[in-house]
Protein backbone atom coordinates (compact mmCIF):
# COMPACT_ATOMS: atom_id res chain seq x y z
CA UNK A 1 0.00 0.00 0.00
CA UNK A 2 1.47 3.47 -1.12
CA UNK A 3 2.31 5.50 2.14
CA UNK A 4 0.57 8.70 2.79
CA UNK A 5 2.48 11.46 4.22
CA UNK A 6 0.58 15.12 4.46
CA UNK A 7 3.19 18.30 5.05
CA UNK A 8 3.18 21.24 7.11
CA UNK A 9 1.32 20.76 10.14
CA UNK A 10 1.29 23.14 12.62
CA UNK A 11 -2.08 23.90 14.24
CA UNK A 12 -3.53 21.40 17.01
CA UNK A 13 -6.67 21.57 14.78
CA UNK A 14 -4.50 20.03 11.77
CA UNK A 15 -2.83 17.15 14.96
CA UNK A 16 -7.23 16.36 15.51
CA UNK A 17 -7.70 15.73 12.00
CA UNK A 18 -4.49 13.81 11.16
CA UNK A 19 -5.09 11.83 14.40
CA UNK A 20 -9.17 11.35 12.77
CA UNK A 21 -7.47 9.73 9.27
CA UNK A 22 -4.03 8.26 10.71
CA UNK A 23 -1.75 8.74 7.87
CA UNK A 24 1.74 7.24 7.56
CA UNK A 25 3.63 10.49 8.00
CA UNK A 26 3.20 14.16 9.14
CA UNK A 27 5.78 16.73 8.27
CA UNK A 28 6.84 19.92 10.73
CA UNK A 29 8.50 22.58 8.59
CA UNK A 30 11.08 23.97 10.41
CA UNK A 31 12.65 25.98 7.22
CA UNK A 32 11.24 29.37 6.28
CA UNK A 33 7.43 28.76 4.97
CA UNK A 34 4.08 29.89 6.22
CA UNK A 35 3.74 26.59 7.35
CA UNK A 36 7.08 27.17 9.90
CA UNK A 37 6.69 25.93 13.03
CA UNK A 38 9.20 26.48 15.82
CA UNK A 39 10.61 23.66 17.98
CA UNK A 40 8.81 24.44 21.46
CA UNK A 41 5.23 24.50 18.92
CA UNK A 42 6.27 20.97 17.34
CA UNK A 43 6.95 19.81 20.56
CA UNK A 44 3.71 20.64 21.82
CA UNK A 45 2.23 19.09 18.88
CA UNK A 46 4.15 16.13 18.43
CA UNK A 47 2.75 15.15 22.10
CA UNK A 48 -0.78 15.22 20.74
CA UNK A 49 0.00 13.01 17.58
CA UNK A 50 -1.30 9.45 17.69
CA UNK A 51 2.06 7.33 18.16
CA UNK A 52 1.54 5.04 15.28
CA UNK A 53 2.04 8.52 13.10
CA UNK A 54 5.87 9.12 12.26
CA UNK A 55 6.41 12.99 12.64
CA UNK A 56 9.26 14.05 9.94
CA UNK A 57 11.11 17.37 10.11
CA UNK A 58 11.42 19.35 6.83
CA UNK A 59 14.83 21.40 7.09
CA UNK A 60 16.48 23.64 4.61
CA UNK A 61 20.52 24.06 4.75
CA UNK A 62 19.95 24.15 8.14
CA UNK A 63 22.55 23.66 11.32
CA UNK A 64 23.01 20.16 11.66
CA UNK A 65 22.99 20.16 15.36
CA UNK A 66 19.81 21.55 15.49
CA UNK A 67 18.40 18.80 13.53
CA UNK A 68 20.09 16.20 15.62
CA UNK A 69 18.58 17.84 18.59
CA UNK A 70 15.10 17.74 17.67
CA UNK A 71 15.57 13.87 16.75
CA UNK A 72 17.02 12.85 20.20
CA UNK A 73 14.29 15.19 22.22
CA UNK A 74 11.35 12.61 19.91
CA UNK A 75 10.12 15.63 18.35
CA UNK A 76 10.89 14.39 14.78
CA UNK A 77 11.30 10.59 13.63
CA UNK A 78 12.51 11.06 10.46
CA UNK A 79 15.12 13.94 8.43
CA UNK A 80 13.77 15.29 5.22
CA UNK A 81 16.33 17.84 3.70
CA UNK A 82 14.85 19.67 1.12
CA UNK A 83 17.50 22.19 0.13
CA UNK A 84 21.19 22.07 -1.00
CA UNK A 85 22.65 19.30 1.41
CA UNK A 86 24.65 17.02 -0.26
CA UNK A 87 26.66 13.67 0.95
CA UNK A 88 28.87 15.74 2.98
CA UNK A 89 26.03 16.65 5.20
CA UNK A 90 24.21 13.36 4.83
CA UNK A 91 27.35 11.68 5.79
CA UNK A 92 27.91 13.66 9.13
CA UNK A 93 24.36 12.95 9.80
CA UNK A 94 24.58 9.65 9.82
CA UNK A 95 26.95 9.54 12.63
CA UNK A 96 25.14 11.49 14.73
CA UNK A 97 21.70 10.44 14.40
CA UNK A 98 19.81 6.73 13.45
CA UNK A 99 16.91 8.62 12.21
CA UNK A 100 15.91 8.08 8.17
CA UNK A 101 16.54 10.61 5.99
CA UNK A 102 14.66 11.67 3.13
CA UNK A 103 16.76 13.85 0.49
CA UNK A 104 14.34 15.66 -2.16
CA UNK A 105 14.94 16.49 -5.39
CA UNK A 106 13.92 19.53 -7.18
CA UNK A 107 13.20 17.56 -10.58
CA UNK A 108 14.02 20.00 -13.29
CA UNK A 109 15.24 17.30 -15.49
CA UNK A 110 16.15 13.16 -15.21
CA UNK A 111 19.93 14.01 -14.17
CA UNK A 112 18.65 15.41 -11.25
CA UNK A 113 17.19 11.92 -10.04
CA UNK A 114 20.03 10.01 -11.52
CA UNK A 115 22.37 11.92 -9.17
CA UNK A 116 20.16 12.31 -6.04
CA UNK A 117 20.16 8.17 -5.94
CA UNK A 118 23.80 7.93 -5.62
CA UNK A 119 23.34 10.37 -2.39
CA UNK A 120 23.56 7.66 0.98
CA UNK A 121 19.56 8.74 2.15
CA UNK A 122 17.56 6.36 3.00
CA UNK A 123 14.47 7.80 0.39
CA UNK A 124 14.35 10.41 -1.93
CA UNK A 125 11.36 12.87 -2.36
CA UNK A 126 10.53 14.44 -6.16
CA UNK A 127 9.18 17.51 -6.22
CA UNK A 128 8.73 20.14 -8.87
CA UNK A 129 11.37 22.56 -9.79
CA UNK A 130 10.85 26.22 -9.20
CA UNK A 131 13.41 28.52 -10.13
CA UNK A 132 14.58 30.35 -6.24
CA UNK A 133 11.76 28.24 -4.19
CA UNK A 134 12.99 25.35 -2.19
CA UNK A 135 9.46 23.91 -2.29
CA UNK A 136 6.28 23.84 -1.87
CA UNK A 137 4.96 25.61 -5.28
CA UNK A 138 1.64 23.83 -5.49
CA UNK A 139 2.53 22.56 -9.07
CA UNK A 140 3.36 19.14 -10.40
CA UNK A 141 6.14 18.23 -13.15
CA UNK A 142 6.54 15.95 -15.95
CA UNK A 143 6.07 12.08 -13.93
CA UNK A 144 7.20 10.74 -17.60
CA UNK A 145 10.72 11.43 -16.10
CA UNK A 146 9.78 9.03 -12.86
CA UNK A 147 11.17 5.49 -13.56
CA UNK A 148 14.15 2.95 -12.67
CA UNK A 149 14.36 4.31 -9.58
CA UNK A 150 16.06 2.39 -7.26
CA UNK A 151 15.56 3.94 -3.95
CA UNK A 152 12.61 4.53 -2.18
CA UNK A 153 10.53 7.61 -3.38
CA UNK A 154 8.00 10.22 -1.75
CA UNK A 155 6.50 11.88 -4.82
CA UNK A 156 5.31 15.82 -3.98
CA UNK A 157 4.33 18.74 -5.78
CA UNK A 158 1.00 19.73 -6.61
CA UNK A 159 -0.75 16.82 -5.74
CA UNK A 160 -4.90 16.45 -4.32
CA UNK A 161 -7.46 14.07 -4.57
CA UNK A 162 -8.81 14.57 -8.35
CA UNK A 163 -4.69 13.65 -9.62
CA UNK A 164 -3.45 11.63 -7.33
CA UNK A 165 -4.87 8.37 -8.72
CA UNK A 166 -2.82 9.07 -12.50
CA UNK A 167 0.01 10.00 -9.95
CA UNK A 168 0.22 6.53 -8.39
CA UNK A 169 -0.45 4.78 -11.20
CA UNK A 170 1.74 6.43 -13.43
CA UNK A 171 5.04 6.63 -11.08
CA UNK A 172 4.86 3.96 -8.10
CA UNK A 173 6.51 5.31 -5.50
CA UNK A 174 7.08 4.18 -1.57
CA UNK A 175 4.67 7.25 -0.63
CA UNK A 176 2.77 10.36 -2.11
CA UNK A 177 3.66 13.93 0.10
CA UNK A 178 0.68 16.68 -0.05
CA UNK A 179 -0.25 19.83 1.67
CA UNK A 180 -1.59 22.96 -0.25
CA UNK A 181 -3.67 19.98 -1.88
CA UNK A 182 -6.01 19.13 1.44
CA UNK A 183 -6.04 23.03 2.33
CA UNK A 184 -8.54 25.72 1.71
CA UNK A 185 -7.54 29.25 2.04
CA UNK A 186 -4.13 28.02 3.46
CA UNK A 187 -5.05 25.97 6.45
CA UNK A 188 -5.68 22.02 6.51
CA UNK A 189 -9.31 20.98 5.55
CA UNK A 190 -10.66 18.05 7.66
CA UNK A 191 -12.77 16.76 4.74
CA UNK A 192 -9.93 17.11 2.07
CA UNK A 193 -7.55 15.39 3.88
CA UNK A 194 -10.50 12.61 4.71
CA UNK A 195 -11.36 12.68 0.84
CA UNK A 196 -7.46 12.35 -0.35
CA UNK A 197 -6.89 9.46 2.34
CA UNK A 198 -9.27 7.44 1.37
CA UNK A 199 -8.71 7.37 -2.56
CA UNK A 200 -5.33 6.40 -1.89
CA UNK A 201 -6.04 3.56 0.36
CA UNK A 202 -8.45 2.48 -1.98
CA UNK A 203 -5.91 1.99 -4.40
CA UNK A 204 -5.78 -2.05 -4.63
Amino acid sequence: MVKIKICGISRKEDINYINETKPDYIGFVFAQSRRQVSDSHAMELRKELNSTIKSVGVFVNDDIKRVVELCNTGIIDMIQLHGDEGEDYISKLRTLTLAPIIKAVRVKCQRDIYYAMELSCDYLLLDTYKENQYGGCGETFDWRMVHDISKPFFLAGGLHSDNVLQAISQTNPYGIDVSSGVETDGYKDREKINTFINKVRDVK
